[in-house]
């Protein structure tokens, strides 16, 4: 009896041994492979030309990768926890299993993450950006490996849970309700190319307005001018409706659209010595000169009597402020000439602030910060020459205004 303990005895210790060897064996392992293994696959892949294996690194590739090292020794001495106790066996069994998923999961996981990074260098990226279906690859990836994870738990066949989820669709579609609906809009902003990162959009009900910086399975982020983040629902982009720039960077034309009120009043007809004056502009001098000879023949045909200054045809400061602007814009190498894109100098609606001129035309700069350059140089000019004229701008009328008048009237009421 003695000599049969002093056998179990010894067995004992041997396997006790050795599933200690087989623990501390995994463990050096794992510092090895973690820890200077990394190190030189790092230096290794930084040597490369090749980019794929810096996405795979930078990913976390290789690192997911480095658990399976501890996980495999650990199921090659399995045979000593069996020995040692049957119990510890089949736990350690189980765990083993449910470890190498959870360490392929990961891999998996960080093979996606590898092949967005590289999709990202391409140029088609912004185009067709591919981080939503990355997701759902990934979501349908774990929700198999959960599956797997409880079949090994339970000891069941995957099968034996896969036929019980029949009767969970419809709580499987109530939870996963916001990802179909994301999935959806995804790929309506994918194939019909809504969004690109990088585009400019609006979407007023969120207070965006800015640069598209990521286009995901659920949500889209947008960087505002301010260079706050703003983060919306794929689904709600879709269904509220939002404003994207990029038609207006592609053309190559961006709008200026503004006008200046005029006092109706300093509207009137032009005398014989301001047309000479004004035939000195260079802008203005071939135009004139035709329009006047038009003008005379067309009088002259019909006998008109030109005592009267509402007989016949003559020309207005207006007219001819107008016709300025249109050879002025005509000439400026920073708008788009008449023909390639809309190009209009009009009169707007008289109303009780005086009558508007608007500009309509499209710079060939789309650079927010250039445009406004251009716009604010036209508009300086235009302010600059209102006097040549003899045309007064509305301004609504300011303390300063008010109390210079009533100072004249004063002084006039004196004298």
């Amino acid at each position: 009896m003695e000599k049969i303990l002093n056998i179990d005895l010894e067995a004992l210790g041997l396997h006790a041994s050795l599933v200690g060897g087989n623990i501390l064996l995994a463990l050096v392992a794992m510092y090895l492979t973690r820890v200077w293994l990394m190190r030189g696959l790092k230096y290794a892949v930084r040597k490369t030309t090749s980019s794929w294996d810096d996405a795979l690194f930078d990913a976390g590739f290789f690192r997911a990768l480095s658990w399976l090292v501890p996980v495999v020794i650990v199921h090659l001495g399995s045979s000593a926890y069996d020995e040692l106790n049957e119990d510890l066996g089949n736990i350690m069994r189980i765990a083993v299993q449910m470890a190498l998923v959870l360490a392929v999961l990961r891999i998996i996981g960080k093979v996606l993450d590898a092949t967005l990074i590289i999709y990202r260098s391409l140029e088609r990226a912004k185009a067709h950006p591919i981080k939503g279906y990355i997701q759902l690859a990934k979501i349908l990836v774990n929700m198999t490996g959960v599956i797997l994870l409880i079949s090994i738990l339970i000891q069941k066949s995957p099968i034996y849970l896969l036929s019980g989820l029949g009767a969970m669709t419809a709580v499987l579609m109530l939870i996963f309700k916001d990802t179909l609906l994301s999935l959806v809009a995804s790929m309506q902003i994918t194939t019909q190319k809504l969004i690109r990162v990088g585009d400019w959009i609006e979407v007023a009900s969120y207070k965006a307005d800015g640069d598209v910086v990521d286009v995901a399975l659920h949500t889209i982020t947008v960087q505002n001018w301010d260079k706050t983040l703003v983060t919306i629902p794929t689904s709600q982009l879709i269904n509220d409706g939002f404003k994207n720039w990029r038609g207006m960077s592609d053309s190559g034309g961006r709008r200026i659209k503004r006008h200046l009120l005029f006092d109706m009043r300093s509207v009137r007809f032009l005398e014989t010595d301001e047309l000479e004056s004004l035939k000195k502009v260079q802008l203005l001098g071939p135009y004139l000169e035709e329009r006047l000879g038009q003008i005379q023949s067309w009088n002259e045909q019909n006998e008109v009597d030109l005592d009267n200054v509402v007989n016949g045809r003559r020309l207005t400061n207006l007219g001819c402020f107008r016709e300025y602007l249109q050879r002025y814009l005509e000439k400026h190498p920073m708008i788009h000439k008449p023909g390639s894109m809309t190009f209009l100098v009009r009169q707007l609606q008289p109303s009780d602030k005086g009558i508007g001129i608007e500009l309509y035309v499209f710079t060939r700069d789309t650079r927010w910060v250039n445009y406004e350059g251009i716009q604010a140089d036209i508009f300086d000019h235009i302010l600059a020459v209102v006097g040549t004229f003899d045309l007064r701008l509305f301004q609504s009328p300011t303390d300063a205004s008010l109390e210079r008048g009533l100072s004249e009237m004063a002084s006039e009421n004196l004298k």
